[in-house]
Protein backbone atom coordinates (compact mmCIF):
# COMPACT_ATOMS: atom_id res chain seq x y z
CA UNK A 1 0.00 0.00 0.00
CA UNK A 2 1.45 3.54 -0.62
CA UNK A 3 1.24 5.50 1.59
CA UNK A 4 -0.09 9.03 1.57
CA UNK A 5 2.34 11.94 3.91
CA UNK A 6 1.03 13.90 6.12
CA UNK A 7 0.32 17.58 4.93
CA UNK A 8 0.90 20.47 6.65
CA UNK A 9 -2.40 22.84 7.58
CA UNK A 10 -0.51 26.05 7.73
CA UNK A 11 -1.99 28.33 10.88
CA UNK A 12 -1.80 31.56 12.05
CA UNK A 13 -0.09 32.61 15.11
CA UNK A 14 -1.70 34.43 17.54
CA UNK A 15 -1.52 35.06 21.62
CA UNK A 16 1.22 32.14 21.48
CA UNK A 17 -1.49 29.81 19.83
CA UNK A 18 -1.93 28.51 16.33
CA UNK A 19 -5.56 29.11 14.85
CA UNK A 20 -7.63 28.99 11.92
CA UNK A 21 -8.90 32.22 10.75
CA UNK A 22 -11.96 33.53 12.16
CA UNK A 23 -14.02 33.01 9.37
CA UNK A 24 -12.73 29.37 8.24
CA UNK A 25 -11.91 31.32 4.89
CA UNK A 26 -8.65 30.21 2.69
CA UNK A 27 -6.64 30.87 -0.16
CA UNK A 28 -4.56 29.12 -2.24
CA UNK A 29 -1.10 28.97 -2.10
CA UNK A 30 0.57 27.42 -5.26
CA UNK A 31 4.02 26.31 -6.22
CA UNK A 32 6.53 27.85 -9.38
CA UNK A 33 4.56 25.18 -11.34
CA UNK A 34 1.43 25.85 -10.62
CA UNK A 35 0.98 22.69 -8.70
CA UNK A 36 -1.36 22.98 -4.90
CA UNK A 37 0.84 23.89 -1.93
CA UNK A 38 -1.63 24.54 0.77
CA UNK A 39 -4.63 26.81 1.72
CA UNK A 40 -3.88 29.60 3.37
CA UNK A 41 -5.55 31.34 6.22
CA UNK A 42 -7.88 34.61 5.45
CA UNK A 43 -7.77 36.33 8.49
CA UNK A 44 -10.40 38.80 8.95
CA UNK A 45 -11.62 41.86 10.82
CA UNK A 46 -12.10 40.06 14.13
CA UNK A 47 -8.86 37.94 13.89
CA UNK A 48 -7.67 41.24 14.13
CA UNK A 49 -9.26 42.38 17.02
CA UNK A 50 -8.69 38.85 18.63
CA UNK A 51 -4.37 39.32 18.16
CA UNK A 52 -4.97 42.90 19.32
CA UNK A 53 -6.22 42.01 22.44
CA UNK A 54 -3.54 38.99 23.11
CA UNK A 55 -0.87 41.71 22.19
CA UNK A 56 -2.51 43.97 24.97
CA UNK A 57 -2.26 41.00 27.36
CA UNK A 58 1.37 40.28 26.48
CA UNK A 59 2.40 43.92 26.89
CA UNK A 60 2.84 44.41 30.53
CA UNK A 61 4.85 41.51 31.15
CA UNK A 62 7.01 42.00 28.19
CA UNK A 63 7.26 45.65 28.80
CA UNK A 64 8.38 44.85 32.21
CA UNK A 65 10.94 42.55 31.38
CA UNK A 66 14.82 43.65 31.79
CA UNK A 67 16.17 45.24 28.63
CA UNK A 68 19.04 42.81 28.65
CA UNK A 69 16.63 39.72 28.85
CA UNK A 70 14.85 41.31 26.36
CA UNK A 71 18.03 41.15 23.95
CA UNK A 72 18.87 37.67 24.83
CA UNK A 73 15.69 36.06 24.09
CA UNK A 74 16.08 37.75 20.40
CA UNK A 75 19.14 36.75 19.92
CA UNK A 76 18.56 32.72 20.85
CA UNK A 77 15.54 33.22 18.14
CA UNK A 78 18.28 34.01 16.08
CA UNK A 79 20.30 31.04 16.78
CA UNK A 80 17.14 29.04 16.16
CA UNK A 81 16.20 30.83 12.80
CA UNK A 82 19.97 29.77 11.51
CA UNK A 83 19.09 26.25 13.00
CA UNK A 84 16.26 26.26 10.37
CA UNK A 85 17.86 28.17 7.65
CA UNK A 86 17.05 25.49 5.13
CA UNK A 87 13.86 25.32 5.99
CA UNK A 88 12.88 29.03 6.19
CA UNK A 89 14.46 29.42 2.57
CA UNK A 90 12.77 26.26 1.54
CA UNK A 91 9.43 28.38 2.43
CA UNK A 92 10.65 31.55 0.59
CA UNK A 93 11.37 29.71 -2.51
CA UNK A 94 8.02 27.16 -2.07
CA UNK A 95 6.05 29.85 -5.11
CA UNK A 96 9.11 30.47 -6.92
CA UNK A 97 9.79 34.23 -6.05
CA UNK A 98 12.85 33.39 -5.36
CA UNK A 99 15.66 31.04 -5.58
CA UNK A 100 17.27 29.24 -3.13
CA UNK A 101 20.36 31.00 -2.99
CA UNK A 102 18.69 34.14 -2.70
CA UNK A 103 16.72 32.48 -0.30
CA UNK A 104 19.06 31.49 2.03
CA UNK A 105 20.81 34.95 1.74
CA UNK A 106 17.51 36.50 3.05
CA UNK A 107 17.22 33.93 6.14
CA UNK A 108 20.87 35.32 6.53
CA UNK A 109 20.11 38.46 6.72
CA UNK A 110 17.36 37.81 8.92
CA UNK A 111 19.54 36.46 11.62
CA UNK A 112 22.16 39.05 11.56
CA UNK A 113 18.79 41.53 11.61
CA UNK A 114 17.93 39.83 15.07
CA UNK A 115 21.40 39.59 16.56
CA UNK A 116 21.79 44.06 15.92
CA UNK A 117 18.42 44.65 17.49
CA UNK A 118 19.31 42.30 20.13
CA UNK A 119 22.61 44.22 20.97
CA UNK A 120 20.57 47.44 21.13
CA UNK A 121 18.44 46.21 23.60
CA UNK A 122 20.14 47.31 26.48
CA UNK A 123 22.15 50.52 24.59
CA UNK A 124 19.16 52.56 23.07
CA UNK A 125 17.75 54.00 26.07
CA UNK A 126 21.61 55.69 26.48
CA UNK A 127 21.13 57.22 23.01
CA UNK A 128 17.79 58.46 22.62
CA UNK A 129 17.21 58.99 26.23
CA UNK A 130 19.03 62.23 27.50
CA UNK A 131 19.54 64.02 31.09
CA UNK A 132 18.26 68.13 30.72
CA UNK A 133 19.99 71.19 32.21
CA UNK A 134 17.55 73.27 33.37
CA UNK A 135 17.59 76.68 35.65
CA UNK A 136 16.74 75.62 38.81
CA UNK A 137 17.41 73.11 41.96
CA UNK A 138 15.88 70.27 39.80
CA UNK A 139 17.65 67.37 38.45
CA UNK A 140 15.53 67.01 34.51
CA UNK A 141 15.90 63.78 32.80
CA UNK A 142 14.08 61.98 29.69
CA UNK A 143 13.24 58.00 29.76
CA UNK A 144 11.88 55.79 26.71
CA UNK A 145 9.15 53.65 27.10
CA UNK A 146 7.26 51.32 24.69
CA UNK A 147 3.72 52.63 23.15
CA UNK A 148 2.10 49.45 23.74
CA UNK A 149 0.58 47.64 20.73
CA UNK A 150 1.93 48.11 17.10
CA UNK A 151 0.75 47.12 13.52
CA UNK A 152 2.71 45.87 11.02
CA UNK A 153 1.83 46.13 7.51
CA UNK A 154 4.66 44.21 5.19
CA UNK A 155 5.22 44.62 1.90
CA UNK A 156 5.62 41.40 -0.75
CA UNK A 157 9.81 41.89 -1.38
CA UNK A 158 11.56 40.45 0.76
CA UNK A 159 9.05 38.40 2.42
CA UNK A 160 10.59 37.36 5.68
CA UNK A 161 13.75 40.02 6.03
CA UNK A 162 11.52 42.79 5.19
CA UNK A 163 8.78 41.58 8.13
CA UNK A 164 11.62 41.23 10.68
CA UNK A 165 13.09 44.48 9.43
CA UNK A 166 10.03 45.95 11.37
CA UNK A 167 9.01 43.82 13.64
CA UNK A 168 12.00 43.43 15.55
CA UNK A 169 12.52 47.36 16.31
CA UNK A 170 9.24 47.89 17.81
CA UNK A 171 9.33 44.48 20.23
CA UNK A 172 12.71 45.06 21.46
CA UNK A 173 11.77 48.77 23.74
CA UNK A 174 8.99 46.09 25.26
CA UNK A 175 6.10 46.79 22.48
CA UNK A 176 3.63 43.90 20.90
CA UNK A 177 2.57 43.55 17.42
CA UNK A 178 0.02 42.90 15.08
CA UNK A 179 1.34 41.98 11.88
CA UNK A 180 -0.28 41.40 8.28
CA UNK A 181 2.38 39.68 6.84
CA UNK A 182 3.10 39.81 2.88
CA UNK A 183 -0.65 38.63 0.81
CA UNK A 184 1.73 37.20 -2.54
CA UNK A 185 4.33 35.01 -0.19
CA UNK A 186 2.49 33.88 3.02
CA UNK A 187 4.60 30.76 3.44
CA UNK A 188 7.99 32.17 5.27
CA UNK A 189 5.75 33.73 7.99
CA UNK A 190 3.85 30.57 8.81
CA UNK A 191 6.99 28.60 9.34
CA UNK A 192 8.30 31.60 11.15
CA UNK A 193 5.24 31.93 13.81
CA UNK A 194 6.46 27.80 13.99
CA UNK A 195 9.80 29.12 15.04
CA UNK A 196 8.13 31.89 17.27
CA UNK A 197 6.22 28.72 19.33
CA UNK A 198 9.21 27.27 20.74
CA UNK A 199 11.12 30.35 21.30
CA UNK A 200 11.97 31.73 24.52
CA UNK A 201 9.23 35.09 23.01
CA UNK A 202 6.21 35.29 25.07
CA UNK A 203 2.89 34.39 23.54
CA UNK A 204 1.09 37.68 22.31
CA UNK A 205 4.39 39.43 21.98
CA UNK A 206 4.49 38.69 18.17
CA UNK A 207 1.08 38.16 16.02
CA UNK A 208 1.21 37.17 13.05
CA UNK A 209 -2.01 37.07 10.40
CA UNK A 210 -2.53 36.13 7.01
CA UNK A 211 -4.74 37.54 3.96
CA UNK A 212 -6.00 40.20 2.06
CA UNK A 213 -4.44 43.65 2.83
CA UNK A 214 -7.45 45.26 1.82
CA UNK A 215 -10.01 43.24 4.78
CA UNK A 216 -6.69 43.82 7.37
CA UNK A 217 -5.61 46.89 7.25
CA UNK A 218 -8.91 49.06 7.42
CA UNK A 219 -9.40 47.19 10.72
CA UNK A 220 -5.37 48.50 11.79
CA UNK A 221 -6.21 52.04 10.98
CA UNK A 222 -8.66 52.51 12.74
CA UNK A 223 -8.68 50.47 15.83
CA UNK A 224 -7.97 52.30 18.66
CA UNK A 225 -5.89 49.94 21.27
CA UNK A 226 -3.16 49.83 18.46
CA UNK A 227 -0.97 52.94 18.90
CA UNK A 228 1.15 52.56 16.38
CA UNK A 229 1.54 51.92 12.46
CA UNK A 230 4.29 50.51 10.39
CA UNK A 231 3.51 50.48 6.96
CA UNK A 232 4.97 49.54 3.87
CA UNK A 233 2.27 50.60 0.76
CA UNK A 234 1.86 50.06 -2.61
CA UNK A 235 -0.06 52.84 -3.69
CA UNK A 236 -0.77 56.75 -2.86
CA UNK A 237 -4.32 55.46 -2.33
CA UNK A 238 -3.38 53.28 0.58
CA UNK A 239 -0.90 55.29 2.07
CA UNK A 240 -3.63 58.36 2.64
CA UNK A 241 -6.23 55.44 4.29
CA UNK A 242 -3.99 54.54 6.55
CA UNK A 243 -3.13 57.99 7.29
CA UNK A 244 -6.73 59.13 7.71
CA UNK A 245 -7.41 56.15 10.21
CA UNK A 246 -4.48 56.83 11.82
CA UNK A 247 -5.48 60.40 12.87
CA UNK A 248 -9.32 59.49 13.63
CA UNK A 249 -7.89 57.25 16.14
CA UNK A 250 -4.77 59.09 17.49
CA UNK A 251 -2.08 56.86 16.67
CA UNK A 252 1.85 57.49 15.47
CA UNK A 253 2.12 56.38 11.73
CA UNK A 254 5.03 55.63 9.50
CA UNK A 255 4.50 54.72 5.64
CA UNK A 256 7.24 53.68 3.37
CA UNK A 257 6.95 53.28 -0.64
CA UNK A 258 7.55 49.50 -0.90
CA UNK A 259 9.43 50.49 -4.53
CA UNK A 260 11.53 52.63 -2.33
CA UNK A 261 12.94 50.23 0.17
CA UNK A 262 15.88 47.46 -0.13
CA UNK A 263 15.69 44.93 2.91
CA UNK A 264 19.23 43.89 1.69
CA UNK A 265 20.53 47.73 2.36
CA UNK A 266 21.31 47.16 5.91
CA UNK A 267 23.21 50.41 6.86
CA UNK A 268 19.69 51.82 5.99
CA UNK A 269 17.71 49.77 7.97
CA UNK A 270 19.53 48.91 10.85
CA UNK A 271 20.19 51.08 13.50
CA UNK A 272 18.49 52.69 16.42
CA UNK A 273 16.50 55.10 14.57
CA UNK A 274 13.85 52.56 14.08
CA UNK A 275 13.64 51.86 17.38
CA UNK A 276 12.59 55.41 18.42
CA UNK A 277 9.63 55.47 15.41
CA UNK A 278 7.84 53.34 18.61
CA UNK A 279 8.92 55.17 22.13
CA UNK A 280 7.23 57.90 23.64
CA UNK A 281 9.51 59.74 25.68
CA UNK A 282 8.80 60.94 29.76
CA UNK A 283 10.51 63.62 31.15
CA UNK A 284 10.77 63.64 34.92
CA UNK A 285 11.46 66.65 37.18
CA UNK A 286 13.29 65.67 40.58
CA UNK A 287 14.34 68.02 43.08
CA UNK A 288 17.63 68.44 44.05
CA UNK A 289 18.48 70.06 47.42
CA UNK A 290 16.85 71.63 50.56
Amino acid sequence: MTRIPVSKTPKVYVGGAFIRSESGRVYPLHDAKGRFVANIPQCTRKDVRNAVEAAAKAGPGWAGRTAYNRGQILYRLAEMLEGRAEELAGALAVDGAVRKRAALREVEAVCDCLVHYAGWADKFEQVLGSTNPVAGRFFNFTVCEPMGVIAVIAGDAAPLLGLISQVVPAIVSGNTVVAAVSQAHPYAAIVLGEALAVSDLPGGVVNLLTGLREELVPTMATHGQIRGIDAVVTSAEEARAIEAGGAGSIKRVRIREAADIDWLDVEAHESVWPIRDFVEFKTVWHPVGA
